[in-house]
């Protein structure tokens, strides 16, 4: 008698502990899809921007950057006191749209002219032959606005950052208890988490 009193406590103690883990799991599911919707419109901003900063060695995703050639016309050398403000906007910067991006222009020494440009753009001329390099730089509307999210432009994009942090957390940890059984933390899934963080941690100590 007493071992049956046994047995059915501990059946009884397993499917109360068997109901709290569904409770568990259940808010867990519940808490990792909402989050991961509302979230998913910034961790494509991020992923995206993440990847352009990881290649900014082969791309330059915050300038577009053009280089065009021309040359003056005229006798040569050419001389410095010919180029006043006002020539230098309608003959050299209005072809290409930036008379009204002009900075100043100055001579290193006599043999070369540079003018400055509101946005980086800028424009050598080699006085001697009359040729000359405009160099175009200009910011991608869009990407550039994405990298700079990852610079944390203002504290309130600071106090949300920190916030979407935090829901990362819960996001994964959500993700890791909410399967049971051979798909979950004890059977399929704890295997990818242990690879997951063995990766990172390779590259940490081995580079």
């Amino acid at each position: 008698m007493k071992k049956v009193l046994v047995k059915k406590e501990l059946i009884k103690a397993e499917k109360k502990k068997e109901k709290t883990g569904n409770i568990i799991r259940k808010w867990s599911r519940t808490i990792h899809r909402d989050l991961s919707f509302f979230f998913s419109g910034i961790i494509l901003v991020y992923a995206f921007s993440g990847i352009f900063l990881n290649h900014k060695m082969d791309f330059n995703s915050d300038y577009s950057i053009k280089q065009y050639s021309f040359e003056i016309q005229g006798n040569y050398p050419l001389k410095s006191s010919d180029f006043k403000e006002e020539r230098v906007k309608k003959e050299l910067l209005e072809q290409y749209q930036e008379s009204a991006n002009y900075t100043k222009h100055y001579f290193p020494d006599s043999l070369t002219m540079k003018v400055f440009l509101k946005g980086g753009s800028s424009m050598v001329v080699d006085m001697e032959s009359g040729k000359g390099v405009y160099e175009s730089v200009k910011k991608r509307p869009i990407i550039s606005s994405i990298n700079r999210l990852h610079y944390n432009p203002n504290l309130w994009w600071t106090i949300f950052s920190d916030i979407f942090i935090g829901s990362l957390i819960i996001i994964t940890l959500t993700g890791i208890i909410m399967n049971k059984g051979k798909k979950g933390i004890m059977g399929r899934g704890g295997i990818e988490l242990i690879i997951g963080i063995i990766i990172p941690l390779l590259f940490i100590f081995l580079t």
